[in-house]
């Protein structure tokens, strides 16, 4: 019986690692078994997470800056235990999160229009999945392949296309998102390839002969303004992203201002004798609770300053120290 070739644009997508010299080398890739890519990228930087002694942390390099990386280059540090995952938030590229061990996340999953065994892998397998283009890249760590698939609505649904192979396994993988690609290669996925010390880029293009913009392969996509403020997403709304044309590649716009609130749980002592206008409470019928509170807290703030007095003493130490060093070594 004859096989038919199922006709798809994608068919014929490729991928090529680039050259030694635009790679990023000497890099402490994390041994940390865990199921996570460690790297993440967006259209300026590259976050790699590293092995380091004294609790975990991560690599920041911006996107040009390729070849050997210097042992003292800084690295992003805080966490008391190892970094497990990362990622840049979409709206700001100056902004990234990371998550470490001491912390718990658990991202509801309803449940899913079909069920297709793509691919297996002895490693864990790394999913990235392109709503542009409807193709999902299958990266197991362990693996030397990235195998990637066609998502169409009919039956059956999941469509092999190719693979792209190389000699090293890989440790972890990045993935750019779309506004950070070259359309006038029509390159359509970007991926950063993590070796033991290197940290290699991977194109895939769609081999087209025309310089022209090809509007097929890019459709309008999701750009960096968000469509919903936390606060409205936290109260149950949801919106369609908004999207951004790459017909003339992408142009950064100013990043957002990030808004951090933290609440100091201190401001919220009570205070002493409040009179209220309405009703008057005679000091009897005081609440046992309020005044248990309040000497809680009074007893947090003489610890706090304890503290306080106690690092102050222990810097003067240490600068008295150091001034009896440089005397020595002079």
């Amino acid at each position: 019986m004859r096989r038919v070739v199922r006709q798809s644009k994608f068919r014929h997508v490729f991928g090529q690692a680039v050259k030694n010299d635009q790679c990023y080398d000497d890099i402490r890739v994390s041994r940390v078994t865990w199921d996570s890519s460690f790297c993440a990228v967006n259209p300026r930087f590259v976050a790699i997470i590293i092995e380091a002694s004294g609790g975990g942390a991560f690599l920041v390099l911006p996107l040009h800056k390729t070849g050997r990386i210097d042992k003292s280059y800084p690295t992003v540090c805080g966490h008391t235990g190892p970094v497990l995952d990362i990622d840049w938030c979409p709206h700001n590229d100056q902004v990234i999160a990371s998550g470490s061990e001491d912390c718990t996340v658990m991202k509801n999953m309803q449940e899913p229009i079909a069920l297709h065994e793509m691919d297996t892998s002895n490693g864990v397998l790394l999913p990235f999945y392109d709503p542009d283009t409807s193709i999902i890249y299958l990266c197991g760590k362990g693996d030397s392949s990235i195998r990637y698939f066609e998502i169409t609505d009919e039956s059956p649904y999941v469509h092999y296309l190719n693979t792209f192979s190389s000699k090293e396994p890989q440790r972890g993988m990045g993935y750019m998102p779309k506004r950070g690609l070259d359309v006038n290669k029509c390159e359509i996925a970007r991926f950063f390839k993590l070796h033991e010390r290197k940290c290699e880029p991977i194109i895939m293009t769609v081999p087209r002969k025309s310089d022209l913009f090809q509007d097929d392969l890019y459709p309008d996509t999701a750009g960096p303004e968000a469509a919903l403020e936390a606060e409205e997403w936290f109260e149950g709304k949801n919106a369609d992203p908004i999207l951004i044309s790459l017909k003339h590649g992408y142009i950064p716009g100013k990043n957002r201002d990030l808004k951090v609130v933290k609440k100091n749980i201190l401001d919220s002592k009570p205070t002493a004798n409040k009179k209220c206008d309405l009703i008057s409470i005679p000091k009897k019928t005081t609440d046992t609770a309020s005044v248990q509170n309040e000497a809680k807290l009074d007893e947090i703030l003489k610890e706090i300053k304890s503290i306080k007095d106690t690092i102050c003493n222990q810097d003067e130490r240490i600068s008295k120290l150091e001034q009896q060093m440089a005397k020595i070594a002079a």
